[in-house]
């Protein structure tokens, strides 16, 4: 008896071997036994010998896809792909991309040994899509289903560490599904507050007929506009309540929620649909998480009245984000909730200084450099920071702002983040300058692009305003990425600099571990991704300073398919994730916390960290084409 594909089905004896083997790998491990089973009865199994061709670009369109049982291959990138190999091993499939295609594949795959594979002919894989969601999810977001997998993974190993009910990217829409309590701007403060009190509630809204809202009235504003302002009960509650009103949407998320509460120091942040108010979130809702919140951490910080007290406050960021990890939170949501409580400490530390030299801060500004600057810092994490000062001023001004610097790098470091070994901190006379003597700087390092210049470019170039007087920063980043662009030498300069050190790969695919079997997440990993997400950046004049919103708007402006710079984002932030790991489990080696143990990670974390450097050696590769010829 023959099935749909004209083949006699693989002997029941085969099918009960092939079936345990296949449910251990994505995608099979989370699709239905029936859809596995098609899998099975429509492929046929072959043998490869070592050295020799699956598949290769003269062997024309692609017709079929292959999944390896035994083995490993290789594919060695031809003409259209400049680069090295890559290796594929137990559970793995290809060439996906382009047997969706129907096009030829770029590389030759061959054997590097004794090879098995089951092949799926093209015709039954787009039927098993079309059957099978869990399927068709994977064959068209490889790397993001990868790092799905990889974070739930992640989550269930924290889970037995620390308890968590809410993730903190759960969209508003879901978590404000109580419809608000509003009033109109002329309702009289005693109904507002009657209702208030009878349906137990810390805030009342205050809307237009439309539903836009006007202001808000929390219990605690009613103390201070009401009570002691000795406001009567009949006035309208237009009078004593608090606007502007911070709001988000309902496509924001409970993090979005979270920073604004921590930013603005309130607690209740309506949320809108189509500029109607649907909902409300409060403080309580975000956080169940061991006496321990965004809003509680940031609020302890901002109260700290000197740098002995903000050293122990500064050891619970480190417990805050394992919090973070148990939730299965995202790298590019941890970092950014970590980068902003490293702000926030040093806002304060900034302030307290200031108090004491008596500095007035919206003379000067203080900048944030390197992943600081960018939003992505890790817990290992040392300072990168700079003044800049008003020009005209004298030698005395001048030493006192270095001065007033100098004190607040130490008072970083005694919180727990190293001075910086190459001495970029606002202290140095190097990175306390005025505003035209900055200008002169970049402009120095635009124009020369020697090695320090290109050194310094990675760090400085990631400015962004932390205290003090913003337009000074706004006005030196401006100017830099004008003058950037038009400098074509030196962004071909910066591309030769972000290839120089390549994605830790073999030239059989596999990854490349040094002697201990370790590689380094930063330098071999996120680094390729942080420095071509800031040449793009530099090239097409884009103002941000994160690298996933530098490449999502490079790839716009380059014209790719969301699908290739979504899979640079995914890979960074999964690098990212893994640092993370390695930093808050004290897993690596004592002086390197970016170094990881490649055979410590379970099958789904060194199959994505894989492709996260496949993906950077074909970020480096287009990098090599659009710069180096």
């Amino acid at each position: 008896m023959l099935d749909s594909s004209g083949r006699p089905p693989p002997p029941p004896s085969l099918m009960a071997a092939l079936r345990p083997e296949l449910v251990r790998h994505p995608p099979f491990a989370h699709m239905v036994p029936a859809a596995v089973d098609f899998f099975l009865t429509r492929s046929e199994q072959r043998y490869y010998a070592p050295g020799e061709t699956l598949v290769e670009p003269a062997s024309g369109p692609v017709e079929e896809i292959f999944l390896v049982r035994q083995g490993a291959v290789t594919g060695e990138k031809g003409l259209a792909e400049v680069g090295g190999a890559f290796e594929y091993e137990a559970g793995d499939l290809f060439p996906i991309g382009a047997a969706m295609a129907r096009r030829a594949v770029t590389a030759t795959y061959r054997a590097t040994a004794d090879t098995f594979v089951l092949v799926l002919p093209g015709a039954a894989m787009k039927e098993l899509a079309a059957q099978s969601p869990e399927f068709a999810d994977f064959l068209h977001r490889r790397i993001g289903r990868f790092l799905e997998l990889s974070r739930r993974a992640l989550q269930v190993a924290y889970a037995s560490q620390t308890l968590a009910e809410q993730s903190l990217e759960t969209p508003l829409g879901e978590l404000a599904t109580r419809a608000p309590v509003t009033c109109a701007p002329d309702t009289p403060l005693r109904e507002a507050l009657s209702q208030m009190k009878q349906r137990r509630i810390g805030s009342i809204i205050v809307t237009e007929p439309g539903g836009r809202v006007q202001g808000i009235l929390t219990r605690h504003d009613v103390i201070g506009r009401v009570a002691l302002a000795g406001v009567p009960l009949d006035a309208p509650v237009a009078q004593v309540m608090v606007r502007p009103v911070h709001t988000l949407t309902v496509a924001h998320t409970a993090q979005d929620a979270a920073l604004l509460m921590s930013a603005q120091s309130i607690r209740h942040v309506p949320v809108t649909r189509d500029g109607a108010v649907v909902g409300i979130v409060s403080e309580r809702d975000l956080f169940a998480m061991q006496r321990l919140s965004l809003k509680q951490l940031s609020a302890t910080i901002r109260a700290a009245p000197d740098v002995a007290t903000m050293k122990l406050v500064a050891q619970d960021i480190r417990r805050f984000a394992r919090n973070l990890l148990s939730q299965g939170v995202q790298a590019r949501q941890l970092t950014a909730l970590i980068s902003h409580l490293n702000d926030v400490l040093t806002q304060r530390l900034v302030e307290i200084k200031a108090g004491e030299h008596g500095n007035a801060l919206h003379h000067l500004c203080w900048l944030a450099l390197g992943s600081e600057g960018r939003g992505e810092q890790t817990i290992a994490t040392d300072q990168d920071n700079a003044l800049i000062l008003p020009d005209g001023i004298s030698d005395a001004q001048r030493s006192a702002a270095r001065a007033f610097g100098h004190e607040v790098n130490l008072a970083l470091a005694e919180c727990g983040y190293p001075l910086c070994r190459g001495g970029i901190m606002a202290g140095e006379p190097d990175c306390c300058l005025t505003l035209r003597e900055w200008r002169e700087r970049f402009s120095g390092w635009i124009e020369h692009g020697g090695p320090a210049d290109l050194l310094n470019a990675s760090i400085f170039f990631d400015l962004r305003p932390l205290a003090g007087d913003e337009q000074l920063a706004q006005a030196l980043h401006a100017e830099v990425l004008e003058n950037a662009r038009r400098t074509p030498r030196f962004l071909k300069q910066l591309a030769l600099n972000a290839i120089a050190h390549a994605a830790p790969l073999n030239w059989l695919g596999a990854i490349d571990t040094d002697a201990a079997g370790t590689v380094d997440l930063k330098l071999q990993g996120t680094a390729i991704f942080v420095d071509a997400a800031r040449l793009y950046a530099l090239a097409h004049g884009v103002a941000a300073t994160g690298t996933r919103e530098r490449l999502e708007a490079a790839g716009a402006r380059l014209g790719l398919g969301s699908a290739e710079y979504e899979a640079w984002v995914g890979s960074f932030e999964f690098l990212q994730m893994l640092r993370l790991r390695v930093q808050l489990e004290g897993s690596s080696a004592a002086g390197h916390p970016n170094r990881l143990e490649v055979a410590t990670l379970n099958d789904i974390d060194r199959r994505i960290l894989k492709e996260s450097f496949r993906f950077a050696r074909l970020l480096q590769q287009r990098l090599h084409l659009d710069y180096e010829r």
